[in-house]
């Protein structure tokens, strides 16, 4: 339920779910984290994440949650791996970013979406906490303030509130999606994969 596909240094990771909104499972969790190590070890210049169908992510499977998902250590293991991967990386929001998925798209460099994608992160309501590292990294994109809208007062942020807030970078027509998140990654792909991991050592 993961594709992996590499194409001249840039490496896409698809969530291959769409019949249940992309739900992740802990096998595609472990799936994903396994897909950013190898990656990182084929010195990758660009990492992209997307998805399959209408909906990046619903979060996580339901049934899974319950069961003990919501919890597992497995998100913050995906989202710290692509925070630290020495490569440019893009999340390609294909559609709806919503709960514990919101973890890999934070963690990403760049966010393109497409229009009438939706963000929520309602784990106020589910009485969950998110995952230790959300928060932080969705302060420094949108303001506290902004993060709270989201995390405690349960806020939908439609896409052009999400492009104004900074949480997303550009928004695009569902067929230039992928065109366009590689379009980011030319510069990158022209570099040496060490020289695209000191520039971005650089910036905080």
């Amino acid at each position: 339920m993961i594709r992996v596909a590499q194409d001249a240094g840039v490496w896409t990771l698809t969530l291959d779910r769409p019949d249940k909104a992309n739900s992740l499972t802990a096998q595609m969790l472990q799936d994903l984290c396994d897909a950013v190590d190898a990656a990182v070890n084929a010195k990758a210049c660009a990492l992209i994440l997307t998805g399959e169908g209408r909906v990046f992510s619903a979060g996580a499977d339901l049934d899974e949650a319950r069961a003990g998902l919501a919890t597992s250590h497995l998100w913050e293991d995906l989202s710290g791996g692509i925070a630290q991967a020495e490569c440019l990386t893009i999340a390609a929001l294909n559609g709806t970013l919503a709960g514990g998925a919101f973890g890999m798209a934070l963690a990403c460099d760049l966010r393109v979406c497409v229009p009438g994608a939706k963000f929520f992160y309602p784990v106020m309501k589910l009485g969950f906490l998110p995952q230790p590292s959300d928060p932080g990294r969705l302060a420094a994109l949108v303001g506290p303030a902004r993060a709270k809208m989201i995390l405690m007062a349960g806020a939908r942020i439609e896409a052009e509130e999400a492009r104004d807030w900074g949480l997303v970078d550009h928004i695009v027509p569902v067929e230039e999606l992928m065109p366009a998140a590689h379009a980011l990654c030319a510069d990158a792909l022209t570099a040496r994969p060490e020289h695209v991991a000191a520039i971005k050592r650089l910036i905080p």
